[in-house]
């Protein structure tokens, strides 16, 4: 994501999210949390703050392997649930793995 930019276009956030438009689409209508702006056109526009949940959703999806739409919802809700410790863990993870990769092609 581009530092300083505010909003995104849905061509963007389908590149940055690896998600399709319709699939951006149904999310909106099954998570409240997810509302992105939109122009007197219908044209969406998502926040850093939305992409962020958009990536959490697929983490919990896919990672966690919790697919059926109320459960996602029930892990969205509330304080910090195990998918956000996971998610940060496997954040963490990457890029401790990123910086031994570039300390192993140093040498």
């Amino acid at each position: 994501m581009e530092i300083g930019k505010i909003y995104y276009s849905m061509k963007e956030a389908t590149e940055l999210t690896g998600l399709s438009s319709s699939n951006l689409r149904y999310w909106e209508q099954q998570f409240s949390q997810l509302k992105p702006r939109k122009d007197g056109h219908g044209n969406r526009y998502y926040t850093k703050e939305d992409l962020e949940l958009i990536q959490r959703i697929k983490y919990i999806r896919d990672e966690l392997k919790i697919t059926r739409i109320d459960a996602i919802r029930r892990e969205l809700v509330g304080g910090e649930k195990q998918s956000d410790i996971r998610q940060r863990a496997a954040a963490i993870l990457e890029r401790v793995k990123e910086e031994l990769t570039a300390i192993k092609n140093d040498l």
